[in-house]
This record gives structure tokens, sequence and C-alpha cells, in this order.
């Protein structure tokens, strides 16, 4: 691993102190345009230059007609231009002694033919004046703590923990407001198109050591230094989680993928083998993706595998369970301790039994501190999952029983629901164990929010909270696998 994030080839990249840019004018439908725009309307502080040969002004900034005019050598530059014309520019950004570049403009090796040739030139002129590349065929990069965003889309959710690599440009930019639908966002995003300089390994390097990153996300199309990346995963995943979605499995998946950056696919089982030997946990869909990185970033790592559903709806609770059982974890009975904790807080309509079915509770207020503490507390119990079906209405109810004036209640009911979140989300410091949530409420439901910007997950589903767990339980004992079998050979 890295010993420090600005040792990385890719830093200068995420963290440029000024921009050469080609292909923005003044015509606002272009690519070019448009990324340009979004760069310095997310705060970009450092020098933007464009680079225009017929233009005075570009979106009212000063422009240039060669980067060999500017007044000083940007520590990045960024072609989106006609393919014909990015070997000749890349020259002259050699020549002007810039190092760093991202190519977007596609139509190269992902295309065969003329399309191969021209990559080739631009890998032969980037050797010739020691330059590196991201693309061609990518979007860019997004650091939000930098402030920075070249790709097309508008990065308009608040800087997180999840750190993405991706063999897909526009992934990326999609993920912007998806993530923003759960209070998440990136710690930064690296789209690397062809691969042609730069790959997914160079870019699990600077996110292992980006001091933001949390969790490593990867969308993958085929994998090119195999031995490589083998060995830098795996000495990254016993610090930071990494999670990864392959695609390129089936037969149609490895088509695309050709056709999409030129990356050859390998067998699904293939891919299986490097993940688990990596410690890569792996997602089978865009959804378990960012469930996962989300759950690994936030939650402490279980002992074992053993889980307790709380919950005040048999259905939700029931569906829980099964995806528990599919997914690796244990349901394991209450110990008589535990049980004897739980007693006056459950009404004898409750079931004590796991899942911890309530019904309801005497005080509503219970079910989101005193219950889940004892659960958590409990002996041979390594994590909790629970249903938040929300009581705000119940709130508003109670209070306007207690005369509160009308005006106050949104007010007071807010109050006491920032109170149960703050109960809730103290619980995993506490204990030391993973709580995740569920329910089919959204970040539309005040509760819901406070809690997931408290930092605790909730997801949309039993199943999807389940299978999250699932994947923090095997995160969790491949670290602690590892670990014995380094301490043995030592």
């Amino acid at each position: 691993m890295l010993e420090s994030v600005e040792k990385s080839a890719l830093y200068p990249f995420l963290n440029p102190k000024s921009i050469a840019f080609y292909g923005a004018s003044n015509r606002f439908s272009a690519m070019g345009t448009t990324q340009f725009r979004n760069i310095y309307e997310l705060g970009f502080d450092g020098s933007l230059y464009p680079i225009h040969p017929k233009l005075d002004q570009v979106q009212g900034r000063k422009a240039y007609k060669s980067v060999l005019d500017l007044p000083e050598v940007p520590s990045l530059a960024i072609m989106v231009l006609p393919t014909r014309v990015v070997p000749e520019v890349m020259e002259e950004c050699g020549r002007k002694g810039i190092r760093n570049v991202i190519i977007v403009s596609g139509g190269f090796k992902e295309i065969g033919g003329e399309g191969e040739g021209l990559q080739s030139q631009i890998v032969a002129i980037a050797n010739q004046y020691r330059m590196r590349f991201l693309g061609p065929n990518c979007i860019g990069v997004v650091n939000p703590y930098h402030k920075l965003n070249t790709t097309f889309l508008p990065y308009d959710t608040s800087p997180g923990f999840i750190g993405m690599a991706s063999q897909s440009g526009s992934f990326v930019t999609q993920m912007f407001d998806y993530l923003g639908k759960f209070g998440l966002g990136f710690s930064a995003a690296i789209s690397v198109g062809n691969e042609a300089n730069i790959d997914i390994v160079d870019c699990l390097e600077y996110l292992a050591a980006c001091p933001n990153t949390k969790v490593i996300a990867l969308y993958i199309e085929a994998i090119r230094r195999g031995k490589e990346f083998l060995d830098t995963a795996r000495s990254i995943s016993p610090h930071k989680p990494i999670v990864a979605l392959y695609v390129g499995g089936s037969e149609a998946g490895k088509r695309a993928g050709f056709s999409h950056t030129g990356a050859m696919a390998g067998p699904d089982r293939l891919y299986d083998g490097v993940f688990r030997q990596s410690g890569i946990i792996r997602a089978r869909s865009i959804e378990e993706l960012f469930d996962f990185s989300w759950v690994l970033g936030a939650c402490p790592a279980p002992m074992g595998n053993r889980v307790v559903i709380q919950t005040h709806s048999g259905g939700p609770g029931a569906a829980a369970a099964d995806m528990c059982g599919r997914s690796g974890l244990e349901l394991p009975p209450l110990s008589p301790a535990t049980r004897e904790k739980l007693a006056p807080f459950v009404p004898h309509t409750g079931s004590i039994n796991n899942p911890v079915d309530l019904t309801f509770t005497k005080n509503p207020l219970d079910y989101f501190h005193s219950i889940p503490k004892v659960l958590l507390e409990g002996e041979g119990i390594d994590g909790l999952l629970v249903y938040f079906l929300v009581p705000t209405q119940s709130v508003r109810r109670a209070l306007e029983s207690l005369g509160v004036p009308r005006d106050q209640i949104t007010a007071q009911s807010q109050n006491i629901m920032e109170q149960q979140s703050e109960a809730v989300s103290a619980l995993p410091l506490e204990s030391g164990k993973p709580l995740i949530g569920y329910s089919l409420r959204t970040r539309d439901d005040f509760f819901i929010a406070r809690l997931q910007d408290m930092g605790i997950p909730v997801l949309g589903s039993p199943e999807r909270a389940a299978r999250a767990m699932g994947a923090l339980a095997r995160y969790a004992r491949w670290c602690r696998e590892t670990s014995l079998l380094e301490n043995q050979e030592m």
C-alpha cells in the first residue's frame, strides 16, 4: 500500500491546482461545454483555462488558442475532442510540460480498426513525455472534497465515504442522485474507460490511501492485470473493505463489455475465485454494490454471524429471517437473561423469540433505545436488524392529546424523533456491534433521514438489510481468518 495518497499517480487527477480544458465552447448543448461548466459550478477554485482555436472567450472566461500560450503549466488537461485530433493535442500538451491528462473522447480501441491504431499513438506519445492519462473513452473524475467534477452531470449531493473506480463512465454520474436518496455520496469517483495507461489497480492504490474513503466500490467489466489486481486488493482488504460488481460473466455481458471499453471479460467462476482470494465482497447487482458499500463503511465489524431481528410487524420480520438464512446468518434463540431483561418492555401479545416481534410496545419510545440496547447486550448476539415503522403520526396525536398548540406540533414531534434517532445511533458505538435498519419509508420521513445522517444504514427492504448484514459478516470473517493466518506465518 502507498505510504500517502500524494504518492499515487492519480493524486494530481483528483486534486489539480489548475486545469487546461479542450472542447468547451459557447454552445451550451456541447458535451465539452457541459463538463467545463460542471467543473466551475461545483466551486473548483483553481485556475481553469479553456483552450479553443477560434474563440477569445468561452463561457465568460478568457480562452487561449493553444496550451502553449498559457501563463503556467497546468497540473491537468482534459480533452473532449474529435478522436482524430487527440494525438496532436497530446503532443502539444507534452511539449508544454503537462504530465496528467483525462481523455474523454471515444472512438479508440473499443471500436477496433483505426481506433486501435489511434490508441497506440497516444500511448506512445504519453511514454515519450512521461505522461499519465485516464481513458480514452472515459468521463473523468469526481472529488467533492476538492470541489472537482469533470463529468457531464452535476454533482449535487454531499461528499461521502464511498470511493469508486468504474470501467463505465456514465455509470458513475448516474449514481450521484441514487446515493443522494440515502444521504450518501462519493469521497472520490474515477472513470477509467479503456485503461490504456491508468487502470483499476492504480485506482485501488489511490482509494486505499485516500483519507476520505472508508470503503472502495468497483464496477468491473474485465481485469487486465490479474496478478497485480489480486496482490493489491489482498493488501488493502484487511484495512479497508472492497465491494465489486462484475458484469462480464455471461456471454451477453462479455460482448457488451468489449463494445463498451474494449475489455476482454473472463469466466464468472474465475472472478468469484479472484474476489474470494483477495477479500473482495462480490455484489450481484447495482443495488447490492451500494448497499454493501454503505454498510461496510458505516458499521462496526461483527464478531460472528449470529443476528437478532427486532420488528413490530410479523411480515417484515419473517422476510428478514428468510433472507438471513439465505445469506449465511444464524438466528439464535435469545438467552434466558436477555428474555428476562426484555420482559418489562414487551406486552403479553409480543413474541420474545427471534425475530422479536413486539406488535406494539407499552411505551413506543422503548422501541428505539431500551429494547435494542438489551438485544445488542445479549450473549451470543453479533448484530441487530431493526424494522422501522416510524410512529410520526402517533407522536403528533399524543402531542395533540396533551394540548400542545397546533403550530408547535411539527417542531415538537421532530424534536422527539431527533432524540430517538440520537439514541439509536449511539447503540453501535456503545455495543461495538452493527445495527442495520430497514423500512419501506424513505428520506422524506424526518426520522429515517435523521437516522441515516447520524450513520445508521436504513435500507429499503428486509431482504436488502439481511443481505448487507451477511456481506458484513463475510468480510469480518475473512479479516479474522487472514489475520490468524498471518500470525501463524510469523
